[in-house]
């Protein structure tokens, strides 16, 4: 998978993983990572579907609905890459962050409900459910924030709720954070994410 590395600081242990929305690349989300976490190894990769040219990680059918099969194979596929990068790259595999946008967000959930230990936590900005059609793994431990829009076109409230839900029944702690915004990722919402990271 195509991606950027960039080696942390010798004390941190964590590897942000970022993930970008539709249409986005790999350099997207890197201004991210220094307001979450300065001193984090950084992996963030560009997804390998191409919707009319623009990159995704997965396909879908219309807007808002996944294609299932191909959902299922690319979250296989960014769960393996991850293995791979740990080795390549020497960082602790079981440290890893998501900070995933839209369609990353979903891919970034779409780990979480598919694999107890592909990541050590998420920060997912207006994120879908992916998936309601599974039990989840035991996500005990797991610590998730989720930001959404009152008023986004793409991911009603409910979907976010839903989501919540999901996770914490699988035995996650979720923080949902709301921003009175639409789909559009602000910086409020970014800096209310990096609140939440420090008090983990």
């Amino acid at each position: 998978m195509q991606h950027i590395f960039q080696k942390g600081n010798e004390q941190s242990k964590t590897t942000l993983l970022l993930l970008h929305g539709t249409g986005g690349t790999e350099q997207d989300l890197l201004p991210l990572a220094g307001e979450i976490d300065k001193d984090a190894n950084v992996l963030s990769i560009r997804g390998n579907v191409s919707e009319n040219g623009m990159p995704r990680f997965f396909k879908r059918l219309a807007e808002g609905v996944f294609d299932k099969e191909d959902l299922i194979a690319r979250t296989k596929e960014l769960n393996a890459f991850l293995n791979e990068a740990a080795t390549e790259y020497d960082f602790d595999r079981d440290d890893i962050i998501a900070i995933g946008y839209s369609n990353g967000a979903n891919i970034a959930g779409s780990l979480l409900f598919h694999y107890r230990s592909a990541l050590k936590g998420a920060i997912l900005h207006h994120p879908m459910v992916p998936r309601r059609d599974i039990g989840l793994p035991d996500l005990s431990g797991k610590q998730i924030f989720i930001g959404a829009g009152t008023n986004d076109p793409i991911c009603p409230s409910q979907e976010s709720e839903d989501l919540k839900s999901l996770l914490e029944n699988a035995g996650a702690q979720v923080e949902l954070h709301w921003e009175n915004m639409g789909h559009q990722l602000s910086m409020e919402e970014v800096k209310a994410a990096g609140e939440w990271y420090k008090n983990q």
